[in-house]
């Protein structure tokens, strides 16, 4: 029987203005009686879902779990305990803060309470509304967090083809990373070996559960490592096209269409009925 189902946020569970579908709602509180774990899994901040988590009566419970950080942080919901921590070196972060100054992109730099913005435009304050509060950088270098704990950087820019060019433009400086993208608009860079995969296979074995119990669902290249890595990697309906044939089962419904609270209802509530 599944025991965890991991979700990606943006574009899988969560509508454009960041609520969740009263359908959605109730498949997932379906799932605590039955004991089975419903958990975020995000390259946001864990403190940027509690929205979510209220919406979800998940906020503040006891054994319930966030995999955050693109799986770099996973904590408890009650008192945001953390379980797992993999932070970033500064001095990777810093490279890859002047590398991308030199790009016409946005820069988010992540702490582990507090994202930093660096050249947001009005686009993407619209995209990040309602999604997690940002503080800007004044100038052009971020030595002021030197000390602090860093989880990641990422640059966005709406064109996919320009962040691709530039993936490849650093990949000499990036091979000891984790490389990904999320929403169509973001190029993450993560410490090597943290993914959401990883992240869901660690809190798997903190709960003491089989991999083959467990289920991811995403849409993006940041969740392809959990779709491989779960028992079952589900896609919504608008993920990638050329991640759908490394998933085990793709929606028929796309996120603003109950696509989270189908893949539940397919291999989970279908099976107690």
């Amino acid at each position: 029987m599944y025991k965890i189902i991991a979700s990606d946020l943006d574009e899988t569970l969560i509508l454009p203005d960041g609520s969740v579908t009263e359908k959605n709602r109730q498949a997932i509180r379906a799932l605590r009686p039955l004991g089975i774990k419903f958990v975020l899994a995000t390259g946001r901040p864990y403190n940027s879902a509690q929205k979510t988590l209220k919406e979800l009566d998940l906020f503040e419970k006891e054994d319930e779990y966030i995999i955050s950080f693109n799986g770099g942080m996973i904590t408890e919901n009650k008192g945001n305990r953390i379980l797992h921590c993999t932070p970033m070196d500064f001095d990777d972060i810093d490279m890859l803060f002047k590398k991308g100054i030199q790009y016409d992109v946005c820069i988010h730099v992540y702490t582990a309470d507090t994202v930093y913005v660096w050249n947001i435009d009005q686009d993407e304050r619209d995209y990040i509304n309602g999604r997690m509060e940002v503080t800007e950088i004044e100038g052009d270098s971020i030595e002021f967090l030197r000390g602090s704990v860093m989880m990641k950087i990422l640059f966005t820019n709406t064109d996919y083809a320009y962040l691709r060019k530039i993936d490849e433009d650093l990949k000499d400086l990036t091979r000891d990373m984790d490389v990904s993208y999320s929403a169509n608009r973001y190029i993450e860079f993560n410490p090597k070996g943290v993914n959401k995969g990883q992240g869901l296979l660690k809190l798997a074995s903190i709960l003491g559960v089989d991999r083959k119990d467990t289920i991811a669902i995403g849409d993006n290249l940041n969740d392809l490592s959990m779709i491989l890595d779960a028992g079952i990697g589900a896609g919504v309906a608008n993920t990638l096209p050329d991640m759908k044939d490394k998933c085990d089962y793709v929606a028929e419904n796309d996120f603003r269409h109950d696509a989270v609270a189908e893949v539940i209802e397919r291999f989970v509530l279908s099976a107690q009925k």
